[in-house]
């Protein structure tokens, strides 16, 4: 076959895996998980939390999970290679701040949607089945409605005679009068003997 010809046949077969692999089923699995982390973060974690910092980072681990993992998938590399990369990337600490456990959590959830939208067989309706699954059940545990949901708070109080354990009644009346919360409980967690301080954690049910 001549050169030309050669080149030709080549370049077809290269159009066509890249049409392949942007395929309608891309499509369909990217907009399954798009919709999914757009339902978790903007509809279940900011309608708790009211705060948009960590929407950015949720939203490009997904992403860069989904098409990575998707792409492996497609190279028909072994499954583990995905769900390793899922691993090393659930493992990852931010160095410059501290990240709550709860939003490790929602990070988890965000990397992990992207592993199952870009790797899953069954079809797209077990993609939904699953999808609805994990946003039904991580707005169930947010909410009030299978159990009340304890928050605690760190506060610094002056008063550290009200912090020996046999005044435990009076220091929760006191904290209740000055924070307006329906304190139930108290950890300490530090003492200053030198400023007449303690660091506490106090703990509440919202709702």
């Amino acid at each position: 076959m001549p050169p030309l010809l050669l080149d030709l046949v080549a370049s077809d077969s290269t159009s066509f895996a890249i049409t392949e692999a942007l395929s309608a089923n891309f499509f369909a699995r990217f907009a399954i998980n798009l919709v999914t982390v757009w339902l978790l973060i903007r509809g279940v974690y900011f309608s708790v939390y009211k705060t948009r910092d960590l929407f950015f980072t949720f939203f490009i681990f997904n992403l860069v999970i989904f098409l990575i993992s998707y792409a492996l998938n497609g190279a028909e590399l072994s499954m583990g290679a995905a769900f390793g990369l899922f691993a090393v990337f659930s493992m990852l600490r931010y160095r410059t701040e501290d990240i709550s456990i709860k939003d490790m959590t929602y990070l988890f959830l965000s990397i992990a949607i992207g592993v199952l939208s870009a790797v899953a067989t069954g079809g797209w309706q077990l993609q939904i089945a699953i999808s609805a699954i994990l946003l039904v059940t991580t707005y169930l545990l947010e909410s009030t409605w299978l159990y009340k949901k304890e928050v605690s708070k760190v506060i610094f109080y002056e008063q550290i005679a009200l912090v020996a354990k046999d005044r435990e009644a009076e220091l929760l009346e006191d904290l209740r009068a000055k924070t307006g919360l329906p304190i139930h409980r108290v950890q300490v967690q530090k003492l200053d003997f030198v400023r007449d301080s303690a660091q506490l954690r106090i703990f509440y049910y919202e709702g």
